[in-house]
């Protein structure tokens, strides 16, 4: 990742602010957590320039829907690289339907599937797998992963969430070219 995940209320909106002022056209779909950062997108003026729809696939079976066969049936679970891949490659093929006049690198394909701390033991790790697609060539994807893992027992649900949100703006920012000014964007 390029830009570092903004670390206060103001630096976020600002960079949420920078976000809006790309012509990046984007649909994100988050499950599991994630979700503060449809809050973050869609509470700064100009959301409507951005964000193009939003979805939480939360059951299985709307997960299943959006992503199809592929990720669970090779044996990938919910929250993975591959289902966040998958995620990301069905949102950037909705954003080309909502937005089909749009030049190919403004619309991205944006997701999140995230393990977070929950009302029961979790076996595995807290972490989230972040994913964005952009067209390539001639019907082609690009996809770039991230991996935001979290220490257990450190932070409250809302705390994790919160987290996974920072990380997944700073990668929306980056894929848009808004990061922070001196730094790297433009995955």
């Amino acid at each position: 990742m390029d830009d570092a995940p903004p670390d206060n209320p103001a630096d976020r909106t600002a960079l949420v602010a920078r976000i809006h002022a790309t012509p990046t056209l984007l649909v994100l779909a988050v499950t599991g957590g994630g979700v503060a950062a449809v809050t973050d997108l869609l509470g700064v003026p100009g959301a409507s320039r951005t964000v193009l729809e939003v979805l939480v696939p939360y059951a299985e079976t709307s997960l299943r829907e959006l992503t199809g066969p592929g990720p669970e049936e090779a044996g990938a679970g919910a929250v993975s690289q591959a289902t966040a891949e998958a995620m990301a490659a069905a949102c950037l093929a909705r954003a080309r339907h909502l937005a089909p006049d749009a030049p190919d690198d403004a619309v991205i394909g944006v997701a999140c599937t995230a393990a977070l701390v929950t009302d029961r033991p979790r076996r595995g790790a807290h972490r989230a797998h972040l994913a964005v697609a952009r067209p390539e060539g001639s019907g082609g994807v690009a996809l770039i992963h991230q991996l935001v893992e979290l220490e257990k027992g450190r932070l409250d649900r809302v705390g994790e969430d919160r987290a996974v949100a920072d990380a997944l703006l700073a990668l929306i920012a980056s894929a848009a070219g808004a990061a922070a000014p001196g730094r790297a964007s433009g995955l």
